[in-house]
């Protein structure tokens, strides 16, 4: 059983990582900024890895407390 624990974590990270690969794709890459001149691409990339990072920082919260979880459940079992 110890072995279905790490399993199902290493599922979640997999999922999480499709997810977030999934939603930079299709939501953030084509965000476009205009009306600053020469600097609209700068912006737009500063939002784009702005956004990349804030999802980065959510998958490890998720994943910490996932792990949290799950691991405590086991040791406490």
């Amino acid at each position: 059983m110890i072995g279905a624990h790490i399993f199902f974590f290493i599922f979640i990270m997999w999922i999480l990582i499709i997810a977030g690969g999934g939603i930079l794709v299709l939501l953030v890459a084509p965000i476009t900024i205009s009306g600053f001149g020469e600097l609209d691409s700068f912006i737009s990339s500063s939002i784009k890895a702005i956004i990349a990072i804030a999802l980065i920082v959510a998958w490890i919260i998720i994943l910490s407390k996932i792990k949290n979880r799950m691991f405590l459940k086991r040791i406490t079992s």
